[in-house]
């Protein structure tokens, strides 16, 4: 089952979408914990859920783009694969336990008819390596993600552009005051 899928090449790894950079890639070690909440069963008049809340999770790879976190898992794993563009990451918190690996949680907006829904939570934690330098990077390319969706959103919603007057406009004249000022009010 791929959640929110991402498109995977013969060797399981992402197909970049395009003018798509790679920022940093995680080969082994990362385990994804998704946390789905419970959601209404199906034929509800809420939502289409399954019902009942959900834990899925996988041992895998992780990709960072300059647009996506993506994530490929092993074969015998209970989720097969997850995308989610860097926007959708609504909160991040770094988690260090008292007894226990250090671990990133975040919350993200699902895509429409991907499996997940609103309120799904991640956890990852990295078994090989320090976890502290890729935070830093999925934060700052995570900013940079949100700023450069709200620039192509302020150019989409430019201003009308304004044209000057015509130049044939008839204002009179008396002495070097235009008739048409408003009244000179007297106190």
């Amino acid at each position: 089952m791929a959640l929110n899928c991402a498109m995977l090449n013969a060797i399981r790894e992402p197909i970049p979408l395009p003018d798509e950079n790679i920022i940093s890639t995680v080969d082994s070690g990362a385990e994804v914990i998704l946390l789905i909440p419970d959601t209404p069963p199906e034929g509800s008049r809420l939502s289409g859920g399954s019902g009942g809340a959900q834990k899925l999770k996988a041992m895998g790879r992780i990709w960072l783009t300059d647009r996506r976190f993506l994530f490929t898992s092993s074969p015998d794993s209970s989720f097969d694969s997850l995308t989610v563009p860097l926007p959708s990451i609504l909160t991040t918190r770094f988690e260090q336990p008292t007894f226990g690996a250090n671990y990133l949680s975040f919350e993200i907006k699902p895509s429409s008819g991907g499996g997940l829904t609103d309120g799904t939570g991640i956890e990852l934690r990295f078994k090989n390596q320090a976890m502290f330098q890729f935070v830093a990077l999925l934060e700052k390319t995570r900013e940079r993600a949100i700023y450069m969706r709200r620039q192509v959103a302020q150019e989409d919603e430019g201003l009308p552009s304004y044209t000057s007057p015509a130049e044939s406009s008839t204002v009179t004249l008396v002495g070097d005051v235009p008739v048409d000022n408003p009244p000179e009010y007297g106190f």
